[in-house]
């Protein structure tokens, strides 16, 4: 019997990040591994209290039962959406799949890279927006950053615009 793995998904609740978590709960993940959704708040986007403490290790691991629980993520400042949440409500139940949320405050390219190591991961799957090359020289890409700087394996699912 093999160990469970952690699969790391990046997501900000957007199309193109649902469908990257789409896309590792049909492609990547196997019944018992450890779906770990990443969610990287910007610098300074926190109230006072609790939050404080975990700006720099990133808040403790969040079961997905709390995800639902509008209390609860009121507390992260974090307001998933309908999709993501039947994403994940779906791979718990029907693959079996462990799903935790960890959330980070701070720049994104950085902060999935330390995510990477600190929980550790065994694989991130990540979204990517598609932005022409001069919005991405201006912006800067986060996947890009993140494939040349991650210490595991990383796929980028790619948005489709016409």
């Amino acid at each position: 019997m093999e160990a469970e793995r952690r699969v790391g998904v990046a997501i900000d609740f957007s199309e193109c990040s649902n469908k990257a978590l789409r896309w590792a709960v049909d492609n990547v993940g196997r019944n018992g591994d450890h779906l770990i959704l990443l969610y990287i708040q910007p610098q300074g986007f926190y109230e006072e209290g609790e939050m404080q403490l975990w700006e720099t290790t990133g808040s403790p691991l969040i079961p997905s039962k709390d995800l639902s629980d509008p209390d609860v993520m009121k507390k992260y400042g974090v307001k998933p959406d309908a999709e993501t949440l039947d994403i994940v409500n779906n791979a718990a139940s029907q693959k079996e799949f462990v799903v935790l949320m960890k959330i980070y405050w701070g720049d994104a390219r950085e902060k999935l890279c330390e995510a990477v190591d600190e929980i550790p991961l065994d694989c991130l799957v990540i979204g990517n927006r598609g932005f022409g090359k001069l919005k991405r020289a201006i912006m800067g890409s986060v996947s890009n950053y993140v494939v040349n700087s991650a210490h595991c394996p990383v796929t980028v699912v790619k948005d489709q615009r016409e």
